[in-house]
């Protein structure tokens, strides 16, 4: 996997981090809405149709997992029109998608009904995170990208818990109806978000990210990549598919919190339980709040220096993990403590590095074909798999979840190691 390096010397660096965003107030907007539904979806459908349909919390659940195994590949459908049409205009026809499906979830009633409009509001949001990586190199410029990175996930963070908290608190205090309005406030969130896109005007972006694939008026003129290769060139570059499978054993680490933490905290630790919502939101915390400073730390190395620390990084804490379960009882929750510090830190270093190299690698003409792939190999795939895979390793013994996933992220340093290739081998 080729070094690249994002710090570039010639502009004044904010202290805490944080990029030029004078003129991108609405694609930072947009973003923060897309999070903030993200946080109310992961936390709110579930429950909201257990109360709001005969269904069982059993028959939400499987409806739920058949729309997004459906979702996988949808982000093939969407690289090409990023790279026709311009990744704004994807990503706001992504969001009117997701806001029409969570207004149509007022109607569902039986499990059928769930399974499609859930599908609907997954292709939705997959056709603005296909998208993302493209939209922040609108906003960006090659030296401030990696802090661009970095602001957005400390949005996306804030955002996500946010919406989390929001739901939890609509679930907890009011009833049906207040269920009911949060959706229709959060469709018409969705459609505010596409108005954003569509109105902003990334000025001083490099306009060949939008206009790289328009059509050629010289009738002699060259093919252009996509129509010589199209996916078959993604998936030929190996400096690329090495990123996508790092990233696919990053997406297994985050789903830890998620998916894994709790059940294992309970077998861990009997009758503590809120432990493992103080250290989601430790986590949560920590990144909304020092994302952009690490981040303005991180562009000043080679991104692949930052992946091999972010993955070595995400090992040791997953030691420690499994170290809580086999310490004195007094020693459990320093060690859970101490883990989530590191497993913090392996996240706010990795995600600003793996984005910013995604970029880099992606020829301007294919960017939405490459930035497709990245999304549907790593974060679709593994997102799908983690949960059966965490409970499978659960069944075998508390340790193997954690035993599997320190293997999994050493060896991953052995593929950003890797002999380079020229970033532009693909085109």
């Amino acid at each position: 996997m080729p070094d690249t390096t994002t710090a570039g010397a010639e502009r004044p660096r904010s202290r805490w981090g944080l990029p030029e965003v004078r003129g991108h107030t609405r694609f930072l907007t947009a973003g923060a809405i897309d999070s903030l539904g993200s946080g109310l979806l992961f936390a709110f459908q579930v429950v909201y149709f257990a109360r709001t349909t005969s269904m069982s919390l059993l028959e939400v659940g499987l409806a739920l997992t058949v729309a997004q195994l459906l979702a996988i590949p949808a982000p093939t459908l969407f690289g090409p029109l990023v790279d026709r049409f311009g990744p704004r205009a994807v990503a706001a026809a992504g969001n009117l998608v997701a806001g029409a499906g969570f207004a149509a979830y007022l109607v569902a009633e039986d499990f059928w009904h769930v399974a499609v409009l859930g599908l609907i509001v997954q292709v939705g949001v997959s056709a603005y995170w296909t998208s993302y990586g493209a939209l922040v190199a609108l906003a960006s410029t090659e030296d401030n990208r990696t802090r661009w990175f970095g602001l957005m996930q400390a949005l996306r963070n804030a955002g996500v818990g946010l919406g989390g908290a929001i739901a939890a608190a609509v679930v907890g205090i009011g009833g049906v109806n207040w269920m009911h309005w949060l959706l229709v406030a959060n469709a018409v969130s969705y459609l505010f978000a596409a108005w954003l896109l569509v109105s902003w005007n990334p000025a001083g972006a490099d306009p060949v990210v939008e206009k790289a694939s328009e059509p050629a008026e010289d009738e002699g003129a060259e093919p252009e990549p996509e129509k010589a290769g199209g996916y078959r060139v993604v998936l030929r570059d190996q400096a690329f598919m090495r990123l996508v499978a790092v990233n696919f054993v990053f997406v297994l680490s985050a789903m830890v919190l998620s998916v894994l933490l709790a059940i294992y905290i309970i077998e861990t630790l009997e009758g503590i339980v809120w432990l493992a919502g103080v250290l989601l939101t430790v986590n949560t915390v920590l990144v909304a709040t020092t994302q952009t400073v690490i981040s303005g730390w991180v562009e000043k190395h080679r991104s692949s220096r930052m992946i091999a620390l972010a993955a070595v990084l995400n090992a040791g804490a997953f030691g420690l993990f499994a170290a809580a379960g086999l310490v004195p009882a007094w020693a459990m929750i320093p060690a859970l403590g101490l883990a989530i510090l590191v497993y913090t830190l392996a996240e706010i270093i990795q995600s600003p590095a793996v984005s910013t190299l995604s970029i880099e690698l992606a020829p301007p003409a294919l960017r939405g074909r490459y930035l497709a792939v990245f999304q549907m190999l790593s974060w679709n795939v593994g997102g799908a798999l983690a949960p059966a895979l965490f409970t499978t390793l659960l069944s075998w013994g508390r340790i193997w979840p954690w035993v599997v996933l320190v293997a999994l992220s050493l060896l991953s340093t052995l593929l950003v190691r890797a002999p380079r290739q020229p970033a532009t081998a693909a085109a």
